[in-house]
């Protein structure tokens, strides 16, 4: 796929959605990064469901510390693998509080040595929270960018490391949340919705359905 098409791929987007962001509820560096732990392998809807309960209650490193482990699973026991991401989330309130003030880190290295938090958390916090112009490659991305042929790729980091190189910089901030959205409600897995889609003359799929 050459530079242009890429680029209006992207000015699509953009003009249909201006100012996209994640679907997760939230209202501070903190909330998202529990958010973003809590919705691996969940959808953000079921994460939005529990985080209604739970921030009014704690959403500071501190207020969830004092809820303890047991204490934490009560709210977010809905929510698959809560076992371990309650342990996770009591690990990483310790650490920011005892390590960064109490307050989330705007840099990788601290984030990805935060308990249950991987690249693609970290990315998504870089971008959301501190607008740094990061690729956070999740199941729809990869889809997306390997279908339509923006930035094909074996592997989630061969598609960021593509996808950071060739999306203009204009798109870049806003890149990733575009891909989601358009990967979780027109591009979808089974059967992408191609006859709706408003890059479809763009996107070099070769099974394009009706």
């Amino acid at each position: 796929m050459n530079r242009e098409k890429r680029a209006e791929i992207f000015r699509r987007l953009r003009d249909a959605n201006p100012k996209p962001t994640t679907e997760l509820n939230y209202s501070s560096p903190f909330e998202l990064l529990i958010a973003v732990i809590l919705s691996a392998q969940a959808t953000d809807v079921g994460v939005n469901k529990a985080t209604a309960k739970l921030f009014p209650v704690a959403n500071t490193p501190k207020a969830i510390l004092d809820l303890g482990e047991d204490g934490l699973k009560e709210y977010i026991k809905t929510i698959g693998l809560y076992n371990s991401k309650a342990k996770n989330i009591i690990a990483t309130c310790r650490i920011l509080l005892e390590k960064h003030g109490g307050e989330v880190p705007d840099n990788r290295k601290d984030l990805e040595a935060l308990p249950g938090v991987g690249r693609k958390t970290a990315n998504v916090v870089l971008n959301t929270a501190f607008g740094q112009p990061t690729m956070a490659v999740d199941t729809h991305i990869f889809r997306v960018s390997n279908r339509t042929g923006i930035a094909p790729g074996k592997t989630v980091l061969e598609v960021e490391k593509k996808l950071l190189r060739h999306v203009p910089k204009e798109f870049l901030h806003d890149a990733h949340h575009w891909l989601i959205l358009h990967g979780r409600y027109t591009c979808i897995a089974r059967k992408p919705r191609c006859g709706s889609c408003l890059i479809e003359d763009l996107c070099e799929y070769r099974d394009k359905t009706g």
